[in-house]
């Protein structure tokens, strides 16, 4: 009797206990179509039900002796999951005591039947070719970083601070310059014959590289996977991205997973901003699964933006990534903006910003950065200054206008007949400044000017050169064209004070986001506001303020100095998790287990584990392990039988904000 054939499955489940591979016997009817990587539906024999999974690897022929269940179905002949996605997800996955199924979820869009029949029925894409002008101006892109020239051959990693000023395309288009960087990178690669994978937080920050890239290569080349697509079009461009035909992948987040043919650069744009880090399980951010990709496949890996993270800086300083910097130094105009003798104390906008501000509408726009958006975000008692909190549930007041009722913004009720808690008082008054009244108080000090808002609320991606106010909070500022006559920072003060332990950083990060936007030579004033971020942004220096930012993190034993285990859920539990993480790293000091302390509800208890970065894989392992542990005893209990305590251990490696 012939040895039957084998698939190993990963089925789709979020319980923890799943995280393996299974051995299915594969029957005969299914031969021709059960093929590695392929979607598979199995029967899980514990539940007495069917499931979902992936077909990854084809075990060794089984003599017929074992007990094994057949297949189901293929759900489809299509290899979705290739050998070297698999290899990712799951280093990946191990290195954040997470599970592989829940970074292919990620990575995998759904199946769409009719995208799939389409895409069949199709002819092979061919590879994109890149003509020699578009060679020659790459080559004069690149040519401003002689050290990213060399690193992209050699397929090496690098850390770019890119130019900040506007670059203007042919088509008469202004793109900020780092995407003209970035997507030269990529038409360097394509031309090559390999693949680039191009990584931006937003959507605003894609359009640009996607201007970018259309003065390089044509329209094929590019292939878009952005989270504001539907679904046929997220599966039909992954569908494209499985050819084995090179293209350039430009996505969000979860792009970094994108398994494009014979992968050359990887390229991460601004990766401080919070919204590459991934909030689904297991949490991990967009630059340490870059960084485990580069390895696994040895392409070049760009990390580009105005600003430098700590986390790149302690790559930088430990010899793993290389600082390319540019032939010439560029830096915008900064002034500390500051009241002068004579104007009111704190003056939310100081004499000489005003000027500034006057003088740069005479020619065309002007930028107006605020903290928060709305009319009046906080209010706080007219008699004793507390601050107002919503009778219901506690949640802070606002106003949406002048002399408008205050409402939660929490439980959104309106606040009739409010009484301070504290002093009895009756009255509110508004404590800071949100976009809207921005917009109506400097509307007033600029009449017959057009002011134009730009926030969650009322997003603006590009407004024209004619003179105008735009008000904006931090990330929404729209591009204008030919750049920003004067840009104002306001409420730097305000920023600075959130209790964030990255808050420098990402104030640091606001502004020169916001100064790479003027145009060169205009002034950008930062006002009220002193002190080592100031200092960084006036002298253009954001590498040494991260450098000096982990000079200090590194004996307090904070990220990223060290890495960070959040731990959340019963006394028990915890007990459990630390216990098996103690015994995995002995070396680990008396300091490393911060906690447990109750967290906010009451219910449950949060503990920090720190640990170094070669203390990684034990402590991952070991807290995987305890996982698996609360979930195999709050299993599904017997028919009849009392139902028993639910599962709530919850684990997070790399925290970016850790706090108990």
């Amino acid at each position: 009797m012939p040895a039957r054939r084998v698939a190993r499955v990963l089925v789709d489940s979020p319980l923890p206990q799943l995280d393996r591979l299974f051995d299915y016997a594969i029957p005969d009817a299914l031969s021709a179509d059960a093929q590695p990587g392929v979607r598979v539906r199995v029967p899980l024999r514990s539940a007495g039900r069917v499931v979902e999974g992936f077909f990854v690897e084809e075990g060794d022929p089984d003599p017929a002796d074992r007990p094994l269940s057949d297949l189901e179905a293929v759900i489809s002949p299509v290899c979705v999951l290739p050998a070297s996605l698999y290899a990712l997800a799951r280093r990946v996955a191990d290195r954040a005591a997470g599970g592989a199924g829940d970074i292919l979820r990620l990575a995998i869009p759904k199946r769409t039947v009719r995208a799939e029949k389409t895409w069949l029925a199709a002819a092979p894409p061919d590879a994109p070719v890149v003509d020699d002008a578009s060679v020659a101006a790459t080559d004069a892109v690149l040519a401003a970083f002689p050290a990213l020239s060399e690193l992209l051959a050699a397929r090496g990693r690098a850390a770019v601070d890119a130019s900040p000023r506007l670059h203007r395309l042919p088509d008469g288009t202004d793109v900020g310059a780092w995407a003209v960087l970035i997507a030269a990178a990529a038409a360097r690669t394509l031309s090559g014959g390999a693949s680039a994978v191009l990584v931006a937080p937003d959507h605003r920050d894609l359009d640009q590289l996607q201007r970018a890239l259309e003065a390089f290569l044509s329209a094929d080349a590019v292939v878009r996977v952005d989270a504001r697509q539907s679904g046929p079009e997220r599966y039909s461009a992954y569908l494209r991205i499985l050819s084995p035909a090179p293209c350039v992948v430009l996505g969000n987040r979860s792009a970094v997973y994108a398994p494009a043919h014979e992968t050359g650069l990887l390229a991460l744009w601004d990766d401080g901003d919070p919204l590459l880090s991934e909030p689904l399980s297991p949490g991990v951010h967009a630059r340490d699964a870059a960084l485990v990709r580069q390895e696994l496949d040895g392409c070049a890996l760009l990390l580009a933006g105005h600003t430098r993270t700590t986390d790149v800086q302690r790559l930088v300083d430990a010899g793993w990534v290389t600082d390319a910097a540019p032939a010439r130094r560029m830096s915008p105009r900064i002034v500390l903006s500051a009241t002068r003798e004579g104007e009111a104390r704190g003056a939310r906008v100081p004499s000489a910003a005003f000027a500034a501000a006057r003088e740069g509408l005479r020619t065309g726009p002007v930028l107006v950065q605020v903290a928060r958006p709305g009319y009046a975000p906080s209010l706080v008692c007219a008699e004793c200054r507390r601050p107002a909190r919503c009778p219901q549930c506690g949640g802070p007041l606002r106003a949406h206008r002048h002399g408008a009722v205050p409402d939660c913004a929490w439980c959104g009720r309106s606040a009739h007949g409010w009484t301070c808690g504290s002093c009895g008082g009756e009255r509110v008054r508004m404590a800071s400044s949100g976009s809207e009244r921005t917009a109506d108080e400097l509307g007033r000090a600029f009449p017959d000017t057009r002011v134009i808002l730009a926030d969650g609320d009322h997003p603006v991606a590009r407004v024209d050169d004619r003179p105008a106010l735009v008000i904006a909070t931090r990330g929404a500022e729209p591009i204008a064209a030919g750049g920003y006559r004067a840009v104002l920072l306001l409420d730097g003060d305000r920023m600075l004070q959130s209790d964030d332990l990255r808050i420098g950083e990402s104030c640091l990060r606001w502004w020169s986001n916001a100064a790479a936007l003027a145009t060169p030579g205009a002034p950008v004033h930062l006002v009220g506001v002193a002190g080592p971020v100031a200092r960084a942004l006036a002298t253009w220096t954001q590498p040494g303020y991260a450098r000096g930012e982990l000079a200090e993190r590194t004996p307090l034993k904070m990220p990223p100095a060290v890495r960070v285990a959040t731990l959340e859920g019963t006394p028990r539990e915890l007990e459990a998790a630390l216990a098996a993480v103690r015994t995995a790293v002995p070396a680990l000091g008396a300091d490393a287990v911060l906690g447990p302390a109750p967290v906010a509800d009451g219910l449950a208890m949060r503990a920090l584990v720190r640990f170094g970065y070669g203390q990684g894989r034990p402590v991952a392992e070991a807290l995987r392990g305890a996982v698996v542990a609360a979930a195999l005893r709050t299993r599904r209990p017997a028919k009849g039988a009392p139902a028993g305590p639910r599962n709530t251990l919850k684990v997070r490696v790399d925290v970016l904000d850790p706090e108990l």
